[in-house]
């Protein structure tokens, strides 16, 4: 799996579906650079059964991400107009009808691909034609981009795991503490705890305080 951390998030422009209801063509991170932190996540497909409970649970804290300036986008390999449908499918009947964040439409597949959480691949048979081998789905790959377009943080789940939004906000207040403190955070670190500095007298007085 590829290490994304520390570079560019890879660029795209593709269908999505915005504030539950429309349908917008060439839709693109970029249009978040020098203004919102993005928390970008992949799931495997719509009308399925853990999907929709990571997604309302989204949208659930979706004001605890826009507190902290982020812009939450889903994305899977279905498409915009299968989004849709789904979005204005009740709660009740499996469908995810009141979220409001973006949903990425990746029928390419090259999205999923370019961030290397496409659980299947493309090959060539003995004849040379092109096939796919596996699930042209995605992994519940999640990845935290700074204002700069940089991969501060991923974590990639296997489809049957579903993830912590705890966690995902856990680790935006961690990477905000260090932009404003400069300071680390060290193991289970938490917003309103202190952090250290990176030196050992840092270490050492960090853990004559903690342990």
């Amino acid at each position: 799996m590829s290490v994304l951390v520390g570079k560019k998030a890879p660029v795209f422009k593709t269908n999505a579906v915005i504030n539950g209801n429309e349908i917008v063509e060439n839709f693109s991170l970029k249009q978040y650079l020098g203004k919102k932190y993005v928390v970008f996540f992949f799931y495997p497909a719509d009308f399925t059964f853990v999907c929709p409970t990571e997604l309302i649970a989204f949208q659930e804290q979706i004001s605890e991400f826009e507190k902290r300036d982020v812009a939450v986008v889903g994305a899977s390999t279905d498409s915009a107009f299968s989004h849709w449908k789904w979005l204005q499918t009740e709660q009740n009947d499996g469908g995810i009808k009141g979220v409001k964040y973006p949903i990425v439409a990746d029928q390419t597949l090259m999205i999923s691909k370019n961030y290397d959480v496409l659980a299947g691949d493309f090959d060539y048979d003995d004849e040379g034609n092109d096939i796919f081998e596996g699930a042209p789905q995605a992994y519940r790959g999640l990845f935290l981009i700074d204002k700069e377009g940089v991969v501060r943080h991923q974590v990639v789940n296997d489809m049957p795991l579903g993830r912590s939004i705890e966690e995902a906000l856990r680790v935006v207040d961690a990477l905000q503490f260090t932009e404003e403190y400069g300071e680390v955070c060290p193991a289970n670190w938490k917003k309103g705890k202190g952090g250290l500095k990176a030196t050992q007298e840092g270490i050492a007085d960090y853990l004559s305080k903690n342990h």
